[in-house]
């Protein structure tokens, strides 16, 4: 049963149904214990915090600054600030001073709830230039408070202004009031391409979004889901509150270095994610399978393949397995799979949503052959995530990204652009008409800025439009894809592809140092550090042997023909990723200026 309340009464209506039930599983900022909520606990607190603010002088539609990784606290805060018709704007917890002072200044932000000494070190730095930020709510207790700072507050102190509810009469009144035309969050994209713009998200879109998710995704009140992507983005931020209006039970993981640990910990039975994730898993299992010995490889080698023939060939296809395949599966199953999902923490896997990315057909054909359902998907912040999934028990093909849901209108213009109209879709952006009239068609589509194409009731990506490369030869590249094939390759950590007015395809790339260290310690390859590594003739044959067994299926033109070792991650200090750890190929072309004009010396 759904319970798709207004966002501004949701916990209290669903608590009123599931009352003492567990709500939320969490640790403490640094904490080493899992804690538990009840939906009763849950609303308490949020009754609390809608006090609080009302008490601090938050109005209608104000905007409310969270800076934080996930935390129960920020749910808190969201919940609070929609119940007094309050904006949320969400700051990735890894943002720069520069960004947080834009989107601060941008959206007249008076108060500011952030999450560690990180991020109140940050806010404290760009209070000055921030002529309407006027407080500082601090979550985390550990937090050291500059001395005789009149701006800052634990949130500890701020639920104390809330007790008692001494605002009851007007937060009830303001939820009468409450409409599915008010601005529920902003969402600042992470601007891979330039300046970030907010994004406006209505109640009306979560609702809408909420209603038709219902009919295409099965979570339900005996899940336990694990909130690994930050809050702040929307694929998880709409991604919770879908499992909030199911009666999930959520497991809030603070740290992302920690997820398969919490995994291992908790044992969820769904979780959001990006490719990436998966591709970490692919990896690390093919590691597994690689030290072992000839006979478990061959045993295992055969039971993804009957794991792909059942799950893939024909369960996918909509078809019911032969007998024969369906016994030896179900056996393979009990006894090999259900190691690996264990070994991961899964042992009660139901469904995993996945989108952000391109998925790499190897790694979506590994998750589905172990027995854990990938849900692949596609949407934008600007759509209020989904706009397309896989409907678990429904015919899927491997490399789609799933049917449309329910409401939203998809066509492809004659470029190839994929274009979409529906109730999920955003108004605009955030003081800034002109993006907002450059963004819609003139008959109200939205323009995506990705290119697909529809092939009987499925959606198919190809690639972001302005990501195109065009070689110097005429050629066009398509460098996501590209990278999506080379970075299941273990010793691939990160990859940029290198082509736009260039006479062939090159790359930088981020190695696994630890893997590639192992691996010169067993060839005999001395080294000192990083640099020597990525510089020795062995290791860039090794790595070169290698991409040209994963590319083996590109166009000649689409192969990369030469490739530098990098000693160092790319960086969101140094502005090469945005917040979501999507690369900057503008920043990425300044920073390795001289990298790449070498590739292409004769």
């Amino acid at each position: 049963m759904q319970i798709n309340s207004h966002l501004s009464r949701l916990i209290q209506d669903v608590a009123a149904h599931y009352g003492d039930r567990e709500a939320l599983i969490y640790k403490s900022f640094g904490g080493r214990q899992w804690k538990s909520c009840s939906w009763k606990q849950f609303a308490g607190i949020v009754g609390q915090v809608s006090n609080a603010m009302l008490r601090l002088g938050i109005g209608v539609q104000e905007n409310v600054g969270v800076f934080s990784q996930n935390s129960v606290q920020y749910l808190f805060t969201d919940f609070g600030a929609w119940g007094i018709r309050a904006v949320t704007i969400p700051f990735y917890a890894t943002s720069s001073e520069q960004q947080i002072q834009f989107m601060i200044n941008d959206a007249k932000i008076r108060f500011l709830f952030v999450g560690e000494q990180e991020q109140y070190d940050k806010a404290r730095r760009v209070f000055a230039t921030c002529h309407t930020l006027e407080r500082i709510i601090v979550y985390d207790a550990a937090v050291h408070l500059e001395p005789e700072d009149p701006t800052a507050m634990s949130f500890s102190e701020f639920l104390k202004m809330g007790e008692g509810n001494p605002c009851r009469e007007q937060v009830e009144q303001l939820q009468r009031e409450a409409s599915m035309d008010d601005i529920a969050n902003i969402l600042y994209t992470s601007g891979t391409t330039g300046d970030s713009k907010g994004v406006i998200l209505t109640m009306g879109q979560y609702h809408a979004a909420m209603e038709a998710n219902h009919k295409c995704v099965p979570v339900g009140e005996k899940d336990r889901v694990l909130n690994f992507l930050p809050f702040t983005h929307i694929f998880e931020k709409g991604w919770k509150i879908l499992c909030i209006t199911e009666g999930a039970t959520l497991i809030v993981n603070t740290y992302p270095q920690e997820v398969q640990q919490s995994m291992r910990e908790t044992h969820p039975t769904c979780m959001s994610s990006v490719p990436r994730f998966w591709e970490k898993v692919y990896q690390g299992v093919e590691e597994k399978i690689e030290s072992s010995s000839w006979m478990q490889r061959k045993i295992f080698r055969h039971a993804l393949e009957v794991g792909r023939k059942h799950n893939i060939d024909y369960l996918a296809n909509g078809k019911e397995p032969p007998l024969a395949l369906h016994l030896e599966y179900e056996m393979l199953n009990k006894t090999v799979f259900s190691l690996v999902r264990k070994e991961l923490g899964l042992e009660n896997a139901h469904f995993f949503p996945t989108a952000g990315a391109t998925v790499n057909h190897h790694v979506e054909e590994f998750v589905h052959s172990i027995g854990i359902c990938m849900d692949v998907g596609y949407g934008l912040t600007e759509s209020l995530a989904t706009v397309s999934c896989n409907h678990i028990g429904e015919p899927f093909t491997v490399g789609s990204v799933g049917i449309p849901i329910e409401g939203i209108s998809v066509k492809i213009s004659d470029e190839g652009e994929i274009l979409l109209k529906g109730p999920t879709i955003t108004r605009g952006y955030y003081n800034r008409d002109d993006l907002t009239r450059q963004a819609f068609t003139e008959d109200g589509y939205f323009k995506t800025g990705d290119s697909g194409y529809i092939k009987g009731r499925e959606l198919f990506l190809k690639d972001r439009l302005k990501d195109l490369f065009k070689t110097s030869n005429g050629k066009y590249i398509a460098p996501q894809m590209i990278e999506s094939k080379l970075l299941v390759d273990k010793f691939i950590d990160q990859i940029a592809i290198i082509a736009d007015e260039r006479k062939f395809v090159s790359a930088l790339i981020v190695p696994e140092y630890r893997l590639l260290e192992e691996y010169a310690r067993q060839h005999g390859i001395d080294f000192k550090s990083h640099e020597d590594l990525c510089q020795d003739k062995r290791i860039c044959r090794m790595m070169m042997e290698r991409i040209e067994t994963l590319q083996q299926q590109l166009a000649h033109y689409e192969q990369v023909k030469r490739f530098t070792l990098l000693p160092h991650p790319f960086s969101l200090q140094r502005g090469e990723l945005t917040n979501t750890l999507k690369i900057k190929r503008r920043v990425l072309n300044e920073n390795y200026k001289e990298e790449i004009e070498k590739m292409y010396e004769e």
